[in-house]
């Protein structure tokens, strides 16, 4: 699968493929601390009773993490068994992907998305993240974790054990921020965190302005 010729529609059937047939096995698997850590940090910048988007929520550990802690959550994936892991930890979840996502504008205080933006080629990015600022109230936090920062690549990674392959982009610090801006965004902070194994992982929080800010 050639990164630059590839669309996001395209993706879609094999990315569902493969989180469906691992999803059992993800939510058996142990968060490292690093990530606990970003998801603790985001949350402690949240209103008690905030609502959250979470994108990409695989087996919802995090959405329930989220729920456990006074917000109100909202899970989506584009894995129904996924959806099923979500739903069975009493999550409000729903089988949807970046750019459909059947959600009221301008209806959440937050949007989470961790790892999963990574699936995303370059050429459709600009339109995901358009996709999610709409569904954020003005001034509300979007919370992007991806892995990347030495160089700009994309495609399937040569060891991936999920089957399809997985597709990934890796972007640099500098482009990641660009596609924020662009997206008209403003950067609340952004750290790269050393995610063992060679990966390096970019913490991005992001604000929708606010009118008149």
């Amino acid at each position: 699968m050639a990164g630059m010729d590839v669309r996001y529609d395209e993706l879609l059937d094999p990315l569902r493929q493969a989180y469906d047939a691992r999803a059992a096995w993800r939510d058996q698997t142990t968060k490292q601390p690093w990530k606990l850590a970003e998801r603790q940090a985001f949350r402690d910048h949240l209103a008690p009773g905030a609502r959250l988007l979470e994108v990409g929520a695989g087996t919802g550990q995090d959405s329930a993490y989220f729920q456990q802690h006074g917000l109100t959550v909202v899970a989506a994936d584009l894995s129904p068994a996924m959806v099923e892991h979500c739903r069975a930890k009493g999550l409000d979840a729903h089988v949807m992907d970046f750019l459909h996502l059947d959600v009221p504008p301008a209806s959440f205080d937050a949007v989470y998305a961790m790892n999963c933006l990574l699936h995303v080629p370059n050429h459709d990015l600009p339109a995901v993240l358009t996709s999610l600022r709409s569904v954020l109230r003005p001034g509300g936090l979007f919370f992007v974790g991806v892995y990347g920062g030495a160089q700009s690549t994309e495609g399937p990674l040569a060891d991936d054990q999920h089957d399809p392959p997985r597709f990934f982009s890796m972007r640099t610090d500098a482009q990641l921020l660009g596609f924020a801006g662009a997206a008209g965004f403003d950067v609340v902070d952004f750290h790269p965190v050393d995610a063992g194994n060679g990966f390096r992982f970019q913490s991005l929080t992001l604000r929708r302005p606010a009118p008149g800010s």
